[in-house]
């Protein structure tokens, strides 16, 4: 057997254990060949590939990013996109293609498993929001991450008595800050599920200054809003998904908790630090047994259907079903700490 492989949409750690993973299990578990394709889907539209071996795989485990590379480039925003990754894998011979990704890389793979294409899917996102699994390759890491500099700044935020909001990515769905704020001791965290009231965490804030000298670290997910009619938002731009590119709440979370309190405020944006660097076990051991139970779905025929984490087991679910709705956070989880922790 064929089989291609890719990585499309953000990069994030554990992808090139992954990648390793399928590899291995194709040339040792079964003697296939393996083909990979450079930037997501634009590799297909362009037929830019590279062979992979088990040789050229090697020292990939612990190290961050993707070899392939990434994009996240549509085939259906380009023109003949489509007729384009049909040739490219007519030409190639691929009998299974392994994409990797999250919700917008998989949508494509579902679409194009309508039309007949052998493919399995691997779940990829740190933002964790793809239905039909427990967990998702690079969001153990990016809790991990973020957990780290929340650590951090709260030994800045007690020196000088300050507020610090900690933003950290996450454009639907609050699973990194609410992990993270939890991990960390955070005053408050704002997510994307639950518009916040900006007064409520001011008063929240005074309250818990007044005892005395404090540091109040606020974290909020990059597609935190506020309440309606509270805080005015610049319009994002829109990426070729049609998701808006999203950033800057955080500052202006700050701005409005030193105007309305009076309290020094700074803010951090983790930003990009959070996809970068070298997985965690975690995620290199979940990456490395999606990796491998892809390989063993393409072989039994399991085409349109993504490897999943439910509980302990790696099981399959169709990635139609995976994509057709975002798994936004579970409210019980910050609720059943809340009242404890959040005033």
């Amino acid at each position: 057997m064929r089989v291609g492989v890719l990585t499309g949409g953000g990069d994030c750690p554990g992808l090139n254990a992954a990648i390793r993973a399928v590899v291995r299990k194709c040339e040792v578990g079964y003697g296939d060949e393996v083909v990979g394709y450079r930037d997501g889907w634009r590799g297909l539209v362009e037929a830019d590939r590279v062979p992979l071996d088990v040789a050229s795989c090697r020292g990939l485990l612990p190290r961050g990013g993707t070899v392939l590379g990434t994009s996240r480039t549509n085939p259906y925003k380009v023109e003949g996109g489509e007729k384009k990754v049909l040739a490219t894998l007519q030409e190639d011979g691929i009998d299974a293609l392994v994409a990797i990704g999250g919700e917008d890389t998989l949508g494509v793979a579902a679409r194009l498993a309508e039309t007949g294409v052998q493919v399995v899917g691997i779940p990829k996102t740190i933002d964790n929001d793809l239905s039909g699994t427990d967990f998702t390759i690079g969001f153990d890491t990016a809790v991990e991450i973020a957990a780290d500099a929340i650590d951090r700044l709260h030994t800045t935020a007690e020196s000088h008595d300050r507020v610090i909001v900690c933003e950290v990515m996450g454009r639907h769905a609050g699973w990194i800050a609410t992990y993270a704020g939890i991990a960390g001791g955070a005053a408050a965290i704002l997510v994307p599920e639950e518009p916040f009231d900006i007064d409520a965490v001011c008063d929240y804030l005074r309250r818990r200054h007044s005892k005395g000298r404090f540091a109040s670290i606020v974290v909020a997910a990059e597609g935190a809003l506020p309440a309606e009619g509270t805080i005015s938002v610049a319009s994002p731009e829109i990426d070729q998904f049609g998701h808006p590119r999203l950033g800057g709440i955080g500052n202006t979370v700050a701005e409005e908790i030193e105007q309305r309190t009076g309290m020094e405020s700074r803010v951090t944006i983790l930003g990009h630090v959070q996809r970068g660097g070298t997985p965690s076990a975690f995620d290199r051991v979940l990456a490395t047994r999606f990796g491998t139970a892809a390989v063993d779905a393409a072989h039994e025929g399991a085409f349109g259907q993504m490897v999943a984490l439910h509980g302990p087991r790696v099981e399959r679910v169709p990635i139609s079903e995976a994509v057709s709705t975002l798994k936004t956070l579970d409210k019980d989880l910050i609720r059943s700490v809340a009242e404890v922790f959040f005033g």
